[in-house]
């Protein structure tokens, strides 16, 4: 199964396995770092191995190909269906800015505060460690953003794409996009990205920079259920 139909896999397993905890069968990212956590496939022993990082209480994000089987334990609180996109050509043609900086762990509490108003997916206090971050800000104020999340041999998603209320409809997300994307291929990895399925004018907008379709997923939120001790 290629690497990309399980990307929360990959990444924990390689590039990101010092911010992971479990075993070989299933892993999940430290609590501050990400919510997203997976297992090695669906075997019963894998899904046992997932269903056993999730505390009472607590909630982890999957999202793969393959369709997503609740392991005993455990259920969904929600679920969506989501696209991967690849990139298709080179970003480095894409307008530049001069206003961009590389944001560091002095911008981590303006980088939180704006991906908990603008809601990017899950951003916790060290989700920025995952991979390099890029920002425009305006008077001071992060306008916004955009980072490297899941990254395995080969490749490395775009994710944390955001923008302030206040300064959206500048291009922002698109610039930063392509910047961010730039990167990850001056590394020799090709970027990708997800999107939900029902967000069209993201899906448009990556789809202008150059980034192709390349398979539906399943995203589900998995918390423990309530037992009777």
């Amino acid at each position: 199964m290629p690497a990309l139909d399980r990307p929360v896999w990959a990444s924990l397993s390689t590039h990101h396995s010092s911010l992971s905890v479990g075993n070989a069968l299933a892993k999940r990212f430290l609590s501050d770092v990400n919510l997203f956590a997976s297992s090695r496939d669906n075997s019963p022993q894998s899904l046992a191995a997932l269903s056993a990082l999730v505390s009472r209480g607590e909630r982890v994000y999957v999202l793969q190909a393959p369709d997503i089987i609740v392991p005993a334990g455990l259920s969904a609180v929600r679920r969506a269906k989501g696209v991967q996109m690849v990139a298709g050509r080179s970003l480095s043609g894409e307008p530049r800015r001069t206003d961009i900086v590389t944001l560091t762990d002095a911008d981590a509490p303006d980088m939180l505060a704006l991906a908990t108003l603008t809601e990017p997916g899950p951003f916790l206090t060290r989700t920025h460690r995952m991979g390099t971050f890029r920002g425009i800000r305006v008077a001071g104020r992060l306008a916004a953003m955009a980072g490297e999340r899941f990254r395995f041999p080969g490749y490395t998603e775009v994710s944390g794409v955001c923008t302030h209320p206040d300064f959206r409809g500048r291009g922002l997300a698109r610039c930063l996009s392509a910047v961010v994307a730039t990167h990850i291929e001056s590394r020799g990895e090709r970027p990708f990205l997800h999107a939900w399925k029902s967000n069209q004018a993201a899906i448009s907008l990556y789809q202008s920079l150059g980034f192709e379709l390349r398979a539906e997923v399943d995203v589900a939120v998995l918390e423990r259920m309530d037992t009777n001790d």
